[in-house]
């Protein structure tokens, strides 16, 4: 693996690091440790969608869902099926749309993912052990403009030609 500080220039640098970064956090096996500290049997990607449900106060229509985690409708609606299953969600009537449904994490979903949540930050404690609070602030601020930056330019490439954004 390419050591990620390398490089001279701080963007350069910046996306070597984050690429080495995505690459460690997204390995399966990584997940599968972390959840099994965690009492937890969710898939990654279930946990994104419980996550983003959380993010949405706890109830979401699938399309809102969808756009929010950059994937097709018919995905999440697959998904929340397989964690209806698990009782993890469960469909509930649309108020402002007798035809549509909406989802909403259970209670036992939230305990799910708060026992993550709850290991990961333990994790990520224990490795930013020596930094700062005004450090650590700093690295949100810039991680949390990067990831509204890659949002704006996924939804501007998913506008249909011709559309102005």
């Amino acid at each position: 693996m390419p050591d990620p500080g390398r490089d001279q220039d701080p963007t350069a640098a910046l996306q070597r690091v984050l690429a080495t970064l995505s690459y460690l956090l997204t390995r399966s096996r990584a997940h599968e440790r972390q959840a099994a500290r965690a009492g937890v049997t969710a898939a990654r990607s279930d946990l994104w969608l419980l996550m983003a449900l959380e993010d949405s106060g706890g109830v979401s229509r699938v399309g809102d869902l969808a756009a929010l985690l950059m994937v097709e409708p018919p995905h999440v609606t697959r998904q929340i099926g397989q964690l209806e299953s698990q009782d993890l969600v469960e469909r509930t009537p649309d108020s402002l749309d007798r035809r549509a449904r909406q989802v909403a994490i259970t209670p036992h979903g939230k305990a799910v993912l708060n026992r993550l949540q709850q290991t990961s930050q333990a994790g990520l404690r224990e490795s930013l052990a020596g930094f700062d609070d005004a450090d650590i602030a700093t690295t949100v601020t810039v991680l949390n403009h990067l990831v509204a930056y890659a949002r704006r330019k996924h939804t501007a490439e998913e506008q249909p030609r011709g559309r102005e954004a």
